[in-house]
């Protein structure tokens, strides 16, 4: 039986994975693989240490980092699908095998929701993006389209304000979800170019990259084109929580409801950290750090602390 297993290969897992090896726990340490959701992001730039790094390298530090520990196995290529709660400890069942453990710490992020209309893959990374706070700068003196009328939406036009030559916001219904007092500060840029409301994504045009957006007024259902240069879709994203549904506490959306002193879900022995959670800021450098908290609250549940 392990110490803790490690389910996800984000900043997150990653960082618990570092300090549970550090604490000598006798770790297994499951993953499909590394980098978590900012693998597809071509410049990094608050990844605390470096001034600018890819998704890409950004994964294989991570996992180079991790492997250079001892006392740890890694299982590559290998999903979690279900941890189940045992007499004595968890069961952490893959897509490889079943293993048991005294304790879990799952770290499996979310998932970006998508549009899902024809375009959104084949220009991903080459116009369509999902993480303003991330690819803001990488757009700077083009018009850009913001999706989604909530918080995240909002927060996207303004971190694309400074770089951007213009914005435009689409929202799905006629109301606007998000803080008024950041729609407010949006509007009073000349660079924002207003709200585009009722208005459903069709299609993200393109040659090599993003051309324009084809969206559809829901009132007249009249067809139109915004010529546009990049595309952040902002509609929300879905915690990866599936394996632990019906175990530990999940909130509304799915997240996993933690005691933020301690990493600690519902469940005595679970702990969880990064996206997945209810943590109220989705950024790397929270996620690792949290998963370093996870980490050293699992090794002090196991000295009986």
């Amino acid at each position: 039986m392990y110490d803790t297993i490690i389910i996800g290969g984000g900043p997150a897992g990653v960082s618990a994975g570092v300090y549970a090896a550090r604490k000598k726990m006798k770790t297994l340490f499951v993953t499909e693989n590394f980098g978590g959701q900012s693998t597809v992001s071509t410049d990094i730039g608050n990844w605390i240490g470096h001034v600018s790094i890819s998704g890409l390298e950004l994964a294989k530090s991570l996992e180079a980092h991790l492997k250079a520990q001892e006392d740890i196995e890694v299982r590559e290529g290998e999903a979690a699908k279900q941890v189940t709660k045992l007499d004595a400890g968890f069961q952490v069942k893959t897509t490889k095998g079943v293993y048991e453990t005294k304790t879990v710490i799952v770290c499996v992020g979310a998932r970006h929701r998508q549009l899902n209309v024809p375009g959104e893959q084949e220009f991903s990374s080459r116009g369509v993006a999902y993480c303003s706070t991330c690819d803001a700068p990488l757009f700077r003196g083009r018009a850009m389209a913001v999706i989604g009328g909530g918080n995240s939406g909002l927060e996207a036009v303004a971190d694309l304000l400074p770089y951007a030559s213009e914005i435009h916001l689409l929202n799905y219904t006629d109301k606007i979800k998000g803080d008024p007092t950041t729609l407010e500060k949006i509007q009073a840029s000349d660079k924002f170019k207003g709200v585009i409301y009722n208005a459903e994504t069709l299609e993200i045009i393109g040659d090599k990259t993003v051309t324009g957006l084809k969206y559809k007024d829901r009132q007249s259902g009249e067809e139109k084109i915004l010529p546009v240069q990049g595309v952040f879709v902002e509609i929300g994203a879905v915690p990866n929580s599936e394996l632990v549904k019906g175990l530990v506490e999940l909130n509304s959306y799915g997240e996993i409801v933690l005691d933020h002193r301690t990493a600690a879900t519902s469940v005595p022995g679970i702990f969880a950290a990064g996206d997945v959670t209810d943590e109220a800021f989705k950024q790397n450098n929270i996620s690792a750090g949290d998963g370093v908290k996870a980490a050293l609250s699992a090794y002090q549940y196991l000295q009986g602390k």
